[in-house]
């Protein structure tokens, strides 16, 4: 098997339904990758720090302090301090930053249900169940 034909096919694949997910959050406001990742780790940690978050989107501090602001006047994270060290800001999802989240998830499930739903046969659905466990594996490949 040739692995880079495999890599290239797998990269396109990923690539295009992405940019289909990307399409069905149409309750995001026009958020940046950057920010709905962000208030995804939110969503799933429940408090982070910003540069914690920083470390976590691979950006620089300054970006995230841009991306942090963004959020907070659109009312979807709040800034606390941190109950460990007072120093620090804590931030969190309000009740609208949550529902945002769990809104764009459900649209972009709908999508991927539908679309399974419509494209595969009971086989072609047991075969991307197994192939949806080797695309974790290699999600979690480190460098």
């Amino acid at each position: 098997m040739d692995n880079s034909k495999i890599a290239a096919d797998l990269r396109m694949v990923i690539s295009k339904i992405y940019k289909k997910l990307s399409k069905e959050m149409q309750s995001s406001n026009n958020l940046s990758l950057t920010e709905i990742i962000t208030l995804s780790h939110l969503y799933n940690q429940q408090t982070h720090t910003p540069s914690e978050l920083a470390v976590l989107l691979k950006v620089k501090t300054q970006s995230m302090s841009e991306v942090l602001v963004r959020l907070q006047k659109l009312h979807l994270i709040q800034k606390n301090p941190a109950e460990d060290d007072k120093r620090k800001t804590a931030i969190t999802l309000t009740s609208n930053g949550r529902q945002l989240v769990e809104q764009t998830r459900q649209e972009r499930d709908e999508w991927l249900i539908n679309a399974i739903k419509q494209q595969l046969d009971e086989d072609e659905k047991k075969l991307l169940a197994k192939a949806v466990l080797l695309i974790e594996k290699i999600a979690e490949q480190q460098k």
